[in-house]
């Protein structure tokens, strides 16, 4: 704990800082360090169960042909549950949400309030689980075994577009890599950051480039210049007409028109 001078100066400061967002009305709230700790690491918490959760429910709808996006799009419309972060696809990925789940499971451990958190295993391994159920749904696309097949026509997979948002895609990208697809990525926006996270990808310098010649199409996030991607002209380029729709932001319909195999 700070002392009383300490904590009012530390008030003043970040009131100084944030002063333009708090006169918008961005609410300010003064608490201790172990209240302001746990505010952090339960906020990312509760998006990473967010998230896992309507994965989890995709899962289901697959099982049962059920449509996910309007499962997401009626539950969200309870005030109580929202529809923000309700969106099925990768999951979550780089060094804050994986990472912060699993320090509040083992700080939980060390306090003796292991059990309060144990739920948090299971929203890890449903993210964990996505991972796999992605590279193994591309490898199929492309015709190749995941883990078995390596070289060769039928086990090259020769792009993927993408954005690093989390860096989930990266990761997804890099795990295809290393069962033997050779991978093209393209980000619109964070190609130097990703060059240096992942410098053994292969990076395209526009989305039409990463397609050129692909057998799998990947559409990891969803910038609009992927959104708005003309899969008639595309489908000219490519090898083979097999898009999979990682974050579901595609219109299905003008892709499978355009005789596209669709996939999410």
């Amino acid at each position: 704990m700070l002392g009383r001078t300490a904590e009012g100066t530390a008030e003043a400061v970040a009131r100084e800082i944030y002063a333009q967002i708090l006169s918008d009305g961005t609410p300010f709230i003064v608490t201790d360090t172990a209240t302001a700790e746990l505010v952090k690491v339960s906020a990312n918490a509760f998006l990473a169960t967010k998230i896992s959760f309507i994965n989890a429910i995709a899962e289901v709808c697959s099982a049962a042909g059920a449509d996910v996006r309007a499962v997401a799009d009626a539950i969200g419309l309870d005030e109580r549950i929202g529809r923000r972060f309700l969106n099925a696809g990768l999951g979550f990925g780089g060094g804050c949400l994986p990472k912060d789940i699993r320090a509040f499971i083992s700080r939980a451990g060390e306090l003796g309030a292991s059990e309060a958190l144990a739920f948090l295993r299971e929203v890890d391994t449903i993210n964990m689980r996505q991972r796999t159920r992605v590279v193994d749904l591309t490898a199929r696309c492309a015709g190749f075994a995941v883990g078995v097949a390596r070289g060769g026509s039928g086990s090259r997979l020769q792009a993927a577009i993408r954005r690093c948002t989390g860096l989930a895609g990266l990761e997804r990208c890099c795990q295809l890599q290393l069962q033997g697809a050779s991978v093209k990525v393209y980000d619109p926006k964070a190609m130097e950051n990703s060059r240096k996270v992942f410098p053994t990808l292969h990076y395209a310098d526009s989305a039409v480039i990463a397609c050129d010649r692909a057998d799998v199409v990947l559409v990891l996030t969803e910038w609009e210049e992927f959104v708005d991607l003309d899969p008639f002209a595309l489908g000219n380029l490519v090898n083979k007409r097999v898009v999979v729709d990682g974050r579901m932001c595609l219109d299905t319909a003008k892709w499978k028109s355009a005789g596209w195999e669709y996939w999410s």
